[in-house]
This record gives C-alpha cells, sequence and structure tokens, in this order.
C-alpha cells in the first residue's frame, strides 16, 4: 500500500529535516557562512594589532639621553653665561662700594684738614664726640705709631688679598662686605702714600673723636663694618662663591 503524504505537515518535515542537519554537513547557501570569516577576521585583527597599539617608543621621539645629550653642550654655555653675568654684577657692586667708601673718606679728610687743622675742637654731642685733626703714624685707633712702613704694607697685602677672592666672588653680602674692606683700606693707604712726612710712611688723617675711646676717620670705621660683616657670614657658613660649608659639613 502506497504511503501518502499529509499535505499540511510539510512545513514539519522541512523544519525536522534542519533540527536534525550536523553542523559539519555540507551546506547549500550560497558564499561563506559566518563561522568561516571569523578566523580571517581575527587573523587580520592580529595583523593589525601591533601597528595599532606599539609598546616602544615611537621612531624619531627623543628620548631622555639623547634630549640631555643634544642640549647638554647647550645648557652648560647657558649656565656658564648665567654664572659670568652674576660675577660681573658682584664685581661691579664691590667696586662700587668701594669707591663710595673712598671718595667719602678723602673727601672728609680734606674738608677736615682745610677747615680744622690748627684749630679748636668742634663739639657735634656735647663732650661725647667732637670733631679735632689728628695725624696719625700708627693703624686704626692710632695703635702702633712706630710701625707706620709695617701697616702700609698690610694694607697693600689686604688690597691683594681682595682682589684675588673677587675673581671667585657670587655673594653679594660678600660683595658689599670686601667693598667696605677696599674702600677703607684705599683711605688709609692713600695718607700713608702721599702725605707727610714721606712715601710708605705718611701719617693717615684721624678726626672723629669719641670721648673715652680713640680718634679715627671714616676709612677706619669702613674697615670696622666690613670685618664685622665678614665675621658674620664665616660664622653663618657663607663663602664668597655663593656656597655654605655648614650645609655641604651636613650633608657628609
Amino acid at each position: 500500500m502506497a504511503y501518502a503524504r499529509p499535505r499540511n505537515v510539510g512545513p514539519f518535515f522541512s523544519a525536522a529535516e534542519r533540527i536534525i542537519t550536523t553542523p559539519g554537513s555540507p551546506q547549500t547557501q550560497d558564499g561563506p557562512t559566518e563561522p568561516a570569516d571569523a578566523p580571517e577576521a581575527s587573523a587580520q585583527t592580529t595583523s593589525k594589532a601591533p601597528a595599532a597599539a606599539p609598546t616602544g617608543p615611537a621612531t624619531g621621539a627623543p628620548t631622555e639621553t639623547s634630549a640631555a645629550a643634544s642640549t647638554g653642550p647647550a645648557g652648560a654655555s647657558a649656565l656658564a653665561e648665567v654664572r659670568a653675568a652674576v660675577r660681573r654684577r658682584r664685581l661691579a657692586l664691590l667696586f662700587s662700594v668701594a669707591l663710595l667708601a673712598y671718595l667719602i673718606d678723602l673727601s672728609s679728610k680734606l674738608l677736615v684738614v682745610a677747615k680744622l687743622e690748627g684749630h679748636d675742637p668742634i663739639q657735634v654731642i656735647g663732650d661725647v664726640m667732637t670733631f679735632q685733626v689728628i695725624r696719625n703714624a700708627g693703624a686704626a685707633f692710632g695703635m702702633g705709631q712706630t710701625m707706620t712702613v709695617v701697616f702700609t704694607m698690610i694694607a697693600a697685602a689686604v688690597i691683594v688679598v681682595i682682589w684675588r677672592i673677587s675673581r671667585r666672588l657670587y655673594s653679594l653680602p660678600w660683595a658689599i662686605a670686601l667693598g667696605l674692606l677696599l674702600g677703607g683700606a684705599l683711605g688709609n693707604l692713600t695718607d700713608r702714600l702721599f702725605r707727610s712726612p714721606g712715601v710708605l710712611r705718611g701719617h693717615v688723617v684721624d678726626f672723629i673723636s669719641v670721648q673715652h675711646f680713640a680718634v679715627f676717620n671714616l676709612a677706619d670705621s669702613a674697615i670696622v663694618c666690613g670685618g664685622i660683616l665678614v665675621v658674620l657670614l664665616s660664622f653663618r657658613g657663607s663663602n664668597p662663591d655663593g656656597s655654605n660649608h655648614n650645609a655641604a659639613a651636613k650633608g657628609e
């Protein structure tokens, strides 16, 4: 007896055939299926990944070492120029302070010699401070009256030492201190070279008389102020070149 297929069950048979079809069975569709495209897409992604996300530095990008090597000489040259400019400013300050101290001292001596020598003392603050001209053959404040030549040589040596220190001068306070010392030393040295009784034996003009104290001049005052400032700077560890030896000792 022939088997007759029901009329309305065709869709059910078609669905059953699709369900029982295995994944490895041949496909009748045209073109590649989605699973076949996946390996190719993943292969393309893998091959493009290094170019899309590089892990190393880009070609031509300067590293820290190459930048330092390229700018090293220029940086050293710029630093040297800055230090030279600072030193020039400090030297200008030193010589300005020295010139000012020297001119004030010289002017005051010329004035008191012309107006006060051979006259009675002038009271400035009662009997506490007076102006009177005294010829001093010794050092500051009238010390060492019989050692005029020795003190002249010492003053000249001080000037040479200040000049040598100024060759490595970068500190502003040291520039002021050395300027005061230089101006005062030049002021008294001028008297010893050009005043009577002769070269290297000239007497320094002192005119500021303080009660119960020695007679001195403005050059002596500049020397004392500069010396005090040098002591304070040395006590704080400051060097003429701008460094600090106390900080260096703590670092060690």
